[in-house]
Parts: structure tokens; sequence; C-alpha cells
């Protein structure tokens, strides 16, 4: 199965992004739903069923070792005009070393661990197959900040490619694993 580990923000967190992100959903790019929404902390790709239990204790140790992060999704950017993005703000650097003991954890059983060179948490709003000029939508939310939470745990999420609505990815989560617990 195909898989990652994020952290997913609250349900009033997301709705707060919803409402600053609706009026600017159009034809031109591919919008992500809100439900989709998540910051990425490692991609494993595809991991066999005999490698979840191991790797389950292995996230979960991870995690006990990271306290609970302070975050706030905050401003706007762009991937090479292929993706718009709403960053992040608050305990980043814990969730950069969160991040790279996540990674650790999956390539010690096997997985094809995606390797950031320069980890920018962010939650994609939008894609384009092709480059688009996403200069307007990023000026649009650039000085957007919502409110701040508290992630408390991380999640271990299956993506399904082209299996939701309108052929989106779908997301399932697998398990959660508790920071600092």
């Amino acid at each position: 199965m195909r898989l990652f580990v994020a952290v997913v923000p609250p349900a009033d967190v997301v709705a707060e992004l919803d409402a600053q992100v609706g009026p600017l959903r159009d034809h031109v790019l591919r919008w992500t739903t809100p439900d989709a929404w998540h910051l990425t902390l490692a991609f494993y790709g595809e991991v066999g069923d005999e490698r979840l239990p191991d790797l389950g204790a292995r996230l979960a140790r991870a995690a006990r070792r990271c306290s609970p992060v302070e975050l706030g999704l905050v401003g706007a950017g762009r991937f090479d005009g292929r993706a718009l993005w709403v960053g992040c703000a608050g305990d980043v650097a814990v969730l950069r070393d969160l991040a790279r003991s996540l990674r650790a954890a999956g390539r010690r059983v096997g997985a094809s661990v995606d390797e950031e060179r320069h980890f920018r948490p962010h939650v994609t709003l939008a894609r384009s197959s092709r480059p688009v000029n996403l200069r307007p939508y990023v000026a649009a939310l650039a000085g957007y900040e919502g409110r701040t939470w508290t992630a408390r745990d991380v999640a271990l999420v299956r993506s399904e490619l082209g299996m939701g609505d309108h052929r989106r990815p779908r997301y399932q989560t697998v398990s959660t694993f508790g920071l600092g617990l």
C-alpha cells in the first residue's frame, strides 16, 4: 500500500482556511478538497503489508520522543508553477526534526523514503498538470494567518491514487501515533 505520515489540521482550522480559499477556486487549477488537507512529514511510497507492524512500532517510538507542537497555517507559495500551497508557522524546527525521525523509521523497514533536502511544511491547495501563473493566487493568500493549534499526534495515511471523487487521491488513516506519549 502507498503510505505517508502527516499532521492533519483540526476541523476548525480547515474550515477557516476553506473560507479563505473558496473565492479563489476556479477551473484553471485542480483544487484539493479540505478533507484531504494535511502536512506531509514523510512519504514512503509502496510498503508491503508484512512491514506494517515494524513500521508502526518505529513510528510510535519516533512520535513518543517528540512533544506536541504548536502550529498555524500562514501565507502561501508555489512550486514550479504547478502547485499552490499555504505554509506553516510555529514549532517548525521541532516538526523538521520529527520529519527526519519519521523518514529514518521508514528507511529502517525498507520503505522507499522521499528524502527532502529542504523540509518545507505546507498544505497543498491546488495543482496544475502544466505550469501556470500562480502569482495571483499566492498574492491573494499572502497575508493569510490562521488560528494556531496544538498537534498532538501524527497519522499514518494510505493514499489510493485516482480512487476519490473526480479521480482525486483517496486518503485513509491507517493509524495515529501520539506525540510525547
